[in-house]
């Protein structure tokens, strides 16, 4: 289970001492992406075998993780604005015998798979590269808006399965993923993980609240994740994104007593690290264990967690 080991002070600390602000100029607002060269991108493309496509995302509709536990989130909610049976029944417009069908989405953003914008965390002030936080205002982000990245994310991905390499089907709520654990994952598999990479983390949340048959507890609750010593790895490794399946990517219950969400702070207003939550890796997974591919072998398993170690 995870440890608060941290302080505020020592997160705020780690932030500044990561911090890539000016890197890629001043005028940068995609960060760690910036390490998606051309050569990378070919680079992955040259690892394409199957050309089997498979889909990581959450459907957008009334069956989502956003169940009103918190921050006052909803799934998303359709509303058709015009129907089949309103133009049988003539309330719409039918000229030569020609109708359609008009709808709209009510939704927060975060209602589903997502990638964090950088406009979305503040730190002293400020969100990433040092741009005033009341730039972002009722109209919207004025910088730092997630469109920035809108043709940015396509790199090599690495899926690091961390509950299958450790025999278990899901990781339980609160288990703290060290770089130990990223490394012994990785290690396992066979794979590397390194600049310009998008790095993908299963926990097996999914499969848990699927195994039980709802999302009680999901959204806003205790998950498996991340800890505070993962972001000084990430940026050693020159990561581009960085995925996991749970709710906000990092251990739940935090490991600080005074800071809500700490990870989000070091790595998306310090860092500029694009940060992917709610992914659904289930699919892919079972694929990647079951393709045959001789770079993965999961003959053998990382040691379970024991109960109360500590994460530092």
């Amino acid at each position: 289970m995870t440890t608060t080991t941290w302080t505020a002070e020592a997160v705020v600390e780690e932030g500044r001492r990561l911090r890539n602000w000016g890197r890629w100029g001043e005028d940068d607002q995609i960060g760690t992406l910036n390490f998606i060269t051309p050569e990378k991108i070919k680079e992955g493309a040259t690892l394409v075998r199957q050309g089997k496509v498979i889909a990581c995302a959450l459907p957008y509709d009334a069956n989502g993780p956003q169940i009103g536990a918190g921050f006052r989130r909803f799934n998303p909610m359709l509303h058709m604005m015009a129907t089949g049976t309103d133009v049988a029944a003539r309330t719409a417009p039918n000229p030569h015998g020609l109708g359609f069908a008009d709808d709209m989405v009510i939704m927060p953003l975060q209602a589903g798979t997502q990638w964090d914008g950088f406009a979305h965390c503040f730190v002293e002030g400020q969100m990433y590269n040092g741009r005033d936080m009341r730039r972002v205002t009722s109209a919207g982000a004025q910088v730092n808006g997630v469109e920035q990245i809108a043709d940015k994310v396509a790199t090599r991905g690495v899926l690091l399965d961390i509950p299958r390499a450790k025999g278990l089907d899901w990781l339980e709520p609160g288990t703290p993923i060290t770089v130990a654990d990223l490394e012994a994952c990785a290690e396992l598999e066979g794979v590397t993980v390194g600049r310009g990479d998008a790095l993908l983390v299963r926990t097996g949340h999914m499969t848990l609240c699927r195994s039980r048959g709802s999302w009680e507890g999901y959204a806003g609750g205790d998950a498996a994740g991340l800890c505070l010593e993962v972001p000084a790895w990430l940026h050693a490794k020159e990561v581009a994104a960085v995925a996991t399946d749970t709710w906000g990517m990092e251990a739940r219950p935090n490991e600080t007593k005074d800071m809500f969400q700490p990870l989000h702070y070091i790595l998306i207003p310090n860092m500029g690290m694009l940060v992917g939550e709610i992914f659904d890796f289930d699919r892919l997974a079972e694929d990647c264990a079951a393709d045959g591919d001789s770079q993965r072998s999961w003959n053998g398993a990382l040691p379970r967690r024991e109960e109360g170690r500590s994460v530092l």
